[in-house]
């Protein structure tokens, strides 16, 4: 399975941080639910066993749902759980290795924040790169906001699919029209909304807007 534009039309990252009270299960569910078109499971502090358990559960979610599962940083989790893919940034595993163990049918996300870079990844093997992070955040507090012509040059730069990640919110995301990017990945404005099923729909609709699909 690879992906395409429509994939990443809408790529939603979890993180416990934003959840509350909620189940992680029960707001992944209502995002799918409402047009999430991707999902990124990033499990920072679990324990190797708890996090392959919850990318089973992850995993076939996603399933009932046809969208595809990305697993963040790590790929024997992937490969453990038969997730579609997993996302590397520029600190972890070379995608060089990551395709050596993962074959050729695994989605190969990377990270990328320059022009090189994202050349880099893209002839290492990449499938499509997450690009930013565009605005302010407060999920990476070190991320400095990536200029939104640098973005616009790497869109050009490549031929494999971008998406716009970092800060991005409901009120923000119409910035990025023109850009050139296949969708965006967020994290807060759906794991962190009071309703994130509702988000999730609003936030695809501004997406296709974005986009022009």
């Amino acid at each position: 399975m690879k992906c395409d534009k429509d994939t990443l039309l809408l790529y939603a990252v979890t993180d416990r941080a934003w959840t509350g009270s909620q189940p992680l299960a029960r707001q992944v569910e209502a995002a799918l639910q409402n047009g999430a078109t991707c999902l990124q499971l990033r499990e920072k502090a679990l324990d190797p066993a708890a996090f392959r358990e919850e990318a089973r559960q992850m995993a076939a979610l996603c399933g009932r749902y046809g969208v595809p599962l990305i697993i963040n940083d790590n790929v024997e989790v992937a490969l453990a759980c038969g997730a579609a893919g997993v996302h590397l940034g520029q600190q972890d595993m070379p995608i060089t290795q990551a395709r050596r163990m993962a074959g050729p049918d695994l989605i190969l996300g990377a990270s990328a924040h320059t022009v090189q870079e994202a050349l880099e990844a893209q002839a290492a093997g990449a499938d499509y790169l997450g690009v930013g992070a565009v605005f302010s955040t407060s999920t990476k507090a070190d991320a400095s906001p990536l200029p939104l012509t640098t973005l616009r040059e790497i869109c050009a730069a490549v031929s494999i699919p971008v998406v716009a990640i970092g800060g991005i919110t409901e009120t923000n995301l119409l910035q990025l029209t023109g850009c050139g990017a296949a969708g965006v990945a967020v994290v807060s404005a759906i794991f962190g909304a009071p309703d994130p099923g509702a988000a999730t729909a609003r936030l695809v609709q501004l997406a296709r807007q974005m986009t022009g699909r």
